[in-house]
């Protein structure tokens, strides 16, 4: 992809699958939100999710993002390190939830979120290497 496709692959609102590694080594796939802001993404996540303990023990991640059956196959992948930034989820949340879940559902989430705001954090992935592969 060109600098702009990725750009706009990434802007556009899909599921991607973020990848720990467990303390044997063994990767961990889990299907998150995400931003892109152009070097970095983020995501957020509770305090309490496990997966920071893995990201703590071992701070390589890959981020993978692709388009779904029956459209033409395009996909980026992100592979970095991730940093846990205990400031910013409720502001990523409240970016991230309209664009993943439809006005009403949105607003009850966020609701529900608000009431627990000091149990998220944000996930922040850096970059190593970026690949992917455009439409067509």
């Amino acid at each position: 992809m060109t600098e702009q496709q990725l750009a706009d692959f990434l802007a556009t609102p899909r599921i991607a699958t973020l990848v720990t590694l467990e303390p044997d080594g063994a990767p961990t796939a889990l299907a998150i939100w995400f931003e892109w802001d152009g070097t970095r993404a983020r995501a957020f996540t509770s305090r309490r999710s496990p997966k920071l303990d893995r990201i703590r023990a071992d701070p390589r991640v890959c981020l993978a993002v692709a388009e779904p059956v029956g459209v033409p196959e395009a996909w980026v992948s992100i592979e970095g390190t991730a940093e846990v930034l205990p400031e910013g989820a409720m502001d990523l949340a409240r970016r991230l939830a309209p664009r993943y879940y439809a006005p009403e559902k949105a607003a009850d989430a966020l609701a529900r979120w608000e009431k627990m705001a000091d149990d998220w954090v944000v996930l922040e992935i850096t970059p190593r290497r970026i690949r992917s592969l455009a439409p067509g």
